[in-house]
């Protein structure tokens, strides 16, 4: 694998940003590592990290370019900072910026397919928000959602922080602005549940996280809307041993259907 920290202007945003990016590299004499080709365009997963973290995590916390390396699969990495991947009701675009301005720049920079059939998105936390989000609120792109230990009612996480937070203010301007918009997942969902295509998805949580009974409403609103989907409740808290081996299993997905 070819892995790269990438530093890009962003127009959307007014600033340089960073990106962490594996790519594909066919190789036969590395140590422990099989490295293949990814072809001429290569399948995607934009891979998303928590609040408290950045495009660096996934590299550190878990063995991500070695799961990847025989998957011919590119990995994107961005950095969102603390936004819920959102346009910030005050500071920056950072819904435009995951959703419309970072899949140009990445197939610019590098190989990269735009097909559906090869875009998949996963993360963790609030990784796991955004990737819902990404995927729930444009289904024609993604073929593969994951999420990890998600926060999947933001509202209700916004209200367990006493509903005047002003961080989360920054970010949403108001619990009465959230409901019913782009970034509640479940009016999402239910608006979903009226499109004809869907992308695949997969829901894990630790039965020991704190953010488990979120995870379980929503996986029961899923199925109230009959849109079907993969929920996988294991003991587990909010840490990363139980993502370094959920992600193994969202790349596994990855490969049966990229075959």
């Amino acid at each position: 694998m070819a892995l790269l920290e990438t530093s890009f202007y962003s127009d959307v945003l007014g600033m340089c940003c960073r990106m962490n990016v594996i790519l594909p590299q066919r190789t036969v004499s590395q140590i422990g590592m099989r490295g293949v080709d990814g072809g001429s365009e290569y399948p995607v997963l934009y891979l998303l990290h928590g609040l408290s973290d950045d495009h660096s995590i996934w590299l550190r916390r878990t063995s991500i370019e070695r799961y990847a390396s025989e998957m011919g699969l590119a990995v994107v990495m961005p950095n969102v900072h603390r936004s819920f991947y959102t346009d910030m009701e005050q500071g920056q675009r950072y819904w435009t910026f995951i959703s419309e301005e970072l899949p140009r720049i990445t197939k610019t920079l590098f190989k990269i397919s735009d097909k559906r059939e090869h875009t998949f998105v996963a993360g963790l936390s609030m990784g796991g928000y955004g990737a819902l989000k990404l995927a729930l609120n444009h289904p024609n792109r993604y073929a593969y959602a994951a999420s990890l230990s998600g926060v999947m009612d933001i509202a209700h996480f916004w209200k367990q922080r006493g509903g005047n937070n002003a961080e989360y203010k920054m970010i949403f301007g108001s619990l009465k602005k959230l409901k019913n918009s782009l970034n509640d997942l479940h009016y999402v969902a239910e608006e979903l549940a009226k499109k004809r295509r869907k992308p695949k998805l997969y829901i894990a949580c630790g039965s020991e996280d704190h953010l488990i009974g979120d995870n379980r409403r929503f996986h029961e609103k899923l199925d109230d809307l009959k849109i079907k989907h993969e929920y996988v409740e294991e003991p587990g808290a909010h840490e990363w041993g139980f993502w370094d081996s959920h992600i193994q299993k969202v790349l596994g997905d990855i490969q049966e259907m990229i075959r």
